[in-house]
């Protein structure tokens, strides 16, 4: 691993430090780009207007007039916490604005792949919707969509996903990746693009005098599930999806937020007093997802969408028991995928250049997790794949794909689809996750054409894991307040956590945890003596080490005292 510092551009730290930015806060702003203090302006006035969003004028009219006959609807949403947290957030806002018919229908990841294919249309149909509406999928739906018109169904579209040659003849698409849109932020998540439909919405029902500015019902209720659904995606946290995040922490801070989503701050044992991006990311995100991966998604969108508290309860209680199912599943996955990687690569100097592992033995629900890991233990682009459990199509894998940068996952896939036809039979994503479905007797070939992508895209200094840091810290710093100070910015994907680095000195190591594998350390910094810990790490560590670190708060009977979470050691060091 090589520790790169960020640059800091003097003059715009200066001016951010002129503005009142604290000067820590300047620093590490002016490192991830921010060039003035109007883009750290968080409130909803600065929000990209809605009417910038191509398809979102025609969305809104659509449902207007859906909600003026009554008519039903039905929303199709996708089974990870995006999906979940854009249909909890299209029911509840739709029901707001006076529609008086909304139910939703999830696909079942084994039995019905991804998206609004032909067999959900029907079903949608079978309930006598007059009007669906896709959140967090669709884009890439041509066969569903013509299915669900031939049906008599109007259809909406509304999806953040990079669209492929061929749009859906939908009645309206709001997709800020799509064609002609000009939308100045393409990283909305899909429950960031139902917030601006549902936005459209109210101004276009303004139009036609169903109420004015003054008694209009209000939105921002919905935006503590619009940030844990950002965040949970891992979409970029451009400026606007800062706001969307920063508006929703505030909320959930004040205990304004959904019944379901305090239950499952407190199933995780998370202060939502203290709620943080890491709390939606890791906390809340991962018990929603579970629900998708395991069981049926149904459970997540529940516990998200009820006023109920003690129904929220019970479900968050479901989520959590099959979170927990999650982990240990996903822990046997990755310890055997590992195993078996590092088998084959024993014999060789270096890990090639992409991975693709299978087993008979994995489940479908988890491959993209056992991906995540075995990228971030490699540093190279990993597709993990699971035989199909849909029936018919036992004969099938279905592959999740995770990547590093400077490898576009989709683009890949692209590619592969070009020069080998017929070897996917489905895929799409973003540049580092993509999914994927292949023959079982093509896995060699997808392996191979994987490969060789890979070997003419990434160069060797690409394929050496970097990790960006803020660098050193000032000696003033090291307090358990400027933890608390840190904690409360959004930091997230395309906008990293402040991690710093700097030479220490280690003066005492030992292995600690149930499987004795993470690394306790003593270490002197700047003059003093410093808790830290290294999780997941067996390797004792020079008495002299160049480290890269977050700051964190170690609590223990009432103390609450400075520790440092080692990330990373430069082996150049």
């Amino acid at each position: 691993m090589n520790i790169v510092v960020r640059d800091v551009p003097p003059r715009t730290a200066w001016a951010l430090e002129q503005a009142g930015v604290h000067p820590l806060l300047a620093r590490l702003y002016a490192a991830r780009g921010v060039r003035s203090a109007q883009e750290l302006d968080g409130a909803l006035s600065q929000l990209l207007p809605p009417a910038s969003l191509h398809g979102a004028a025609q969305a809104a009219a659509l449902l207007a007039d859906a909600i003026a006959r009554q008519a039903r609807i039905c929303i199709v949403a996708d089974y990870d916490c995006d999906g979940a947290t854009a249909c909890a957030v299209g029911l509840r806002g739709l029901r707001l604005l006076g529609a008086q018919q909304v139910h939703y229908l999830v696909p079942n990841r084994v039995v019905d792949g991804y998206g609004l294919t032909a067999p959900i249309a029907e079903r949608v149909a079978a309930t006598g919707a007059e009007l669906l509406i896709t959140v967090d999928n669709g884009i890439a739906s041509v066969q569903g969509v013509q299915r669900a018109r031939e049906l008599g169904l109007q259809v909406v579209v509304t999806d953040h996903h990079l669209p492929g040659s061929e749009l859906p003849a939908a009645h309206a698409i709001v997709n800020p990746n799509q064609p002609g849109c000009g939308f100045a932020s393409k990283s909305l998540a899909g429950v960031g693009v139902m917030f601006y439909v549902l936005m459209a919405l109210r101004a276009e029902l303004r139009a036609r005098g169903r109420f004015d500015a003054a008694n209009q019902p209000r939105l921002e209720p919905l935006l503590p599930l619009v940030a844990l659904g950002t965040v949970a995606d891992v979409v970029p946290l451009d400026a606007n999806n800062r706001r969307l995040v920063a508006q929703g922490l505030k909320r959930v801070r004040a205990g304004q937020m959904p019944p379901g989503m305090a239950a499952l701050f407190a199933a995780a044992g998370r202060r939502a007093a203290q709620a943080s991006s890491f709390d939606f990311g890791f906390a809340l995100g991962p018990r929603i997802n579970a629900a998708g991966r395991l069981a049926d998604m149904t459970l997540g969108i529940e516990c998200l969408a009820t006023d109920d508290a003690g129904r929220a309860q019970e479900l968050a209680r479901q989520l959590d028991a099959i979170n927990r199912e999650r982990r240990e599943i996903e822990g046997g996955m990755r310890d055997q995928a590992l195993a078996a990687i590092d088998a084959q690569l024993d014999a060789a100097c270096d890990p090639p250049p992409a991975m693709a592992v299978f087993d008979e033995s994995f489940h479908e629900g988890v491959v993209g997790i056992v991906a995540s890991r075995i990228k971030d233990r490699l540093h190279r682009p990993t597709f993990v794949f699971a035989a199909s459990g849909a029936p018919g199509h036992a004969h099938e894998l279905k592959g999740s794909g995770r990547s590093i940068p400077g490898f576009h996952l989709r683009d890949a896939l692209d590619l592969i689809a070009k020069r080998h036809p017929g070897v996917l039979l489905r895929f799409g994503g973003h540049a580092m996750a993509a999914g994927c479905t292949i023959e079982q007797a093509q896995l060699a070939t997808f392996e191979q054409a994987f490969a060789q992508v890979a070997s003419e895209w990434l160069d060797p200094a690409t394929l050496t894991r970097c990790l960006e840091t803020d660098g050193p810290l000032q000696p003033e710093y090291l307090r358990t307040d400027l933890v608390e100070l840190l904690a409360l910015e959004v930091w997230g994907q395309g906008f990293a956590a402040p991690t710093f680095s700097d030479r220490v000195q280690v003066l005492s190591q030992r292995l600690v945890g149930e499987a004795h594998n993470h690394l306790q350390l003593k270490l002197r910094y700047l003059g003093q003596e410093l808790d830290a810990i290294w999780f997941s790490r067996t390797e004792p560590l020079p008495e002299q080490a160049l480290l890269a670190f977050r700051l964190d708060v170690n609590e223990w009977r009432g103390q609450r005292k400075l520790q440092l979470l080692v990330e990373g050691m430069d082996e150049r060091a």
